[in-house]
């Protein structure tokens, strides 16, 4: 199993925790409400979209990372397309970006 895949398993079990808000609207109030800790933005997401989080995120001293497709964070949080997932659970956004640095993915 690559990083990757493990870092959608771990999204995906943090969204059976309770411990995540998936759609742009549910992430952009984790932000501002302090709950987010780690914030993840789809590679299809638009650049005003990426742009936006990446710059909150950046005021609010949030973790953000770009992976995946809209398709694959809907899958693992058992919703629909999502361009975005906030992660509120220290444990779970320090497991992810363990596995961020192991895979080399993009941070914002």
């Amino acid at each position: 199993m690559d990083s990757k895949q493990k870092i959608f398993n771990l999204i995906g079990l943090a969204t059976k925790a309770g411990k995540t808000k998936s759609g742009e609207f549910s992430t952009e109030q984790s932000i501002k409400k302090g709950r987010a800790r780690l914030v993840i933005i789809s590679e299809e997401a638009s650049a005003n979209t990426t742009k936006m989080f990446q710059d909150m995120c950046r005021y609010h001293h949030v973790k953000c990372i770009c992976l995946g497709e809209k398709a694959e964070l809907g899958k693992v949080c058992g919703k629909a397309m999502r361009a975005s997932v906030a992660v509120e659970d220290e444990g779970f956004a320090e497991a992810i970006g363990k596995q961020m640095t192991m895979n080399g993915g993009s941070e914002g």
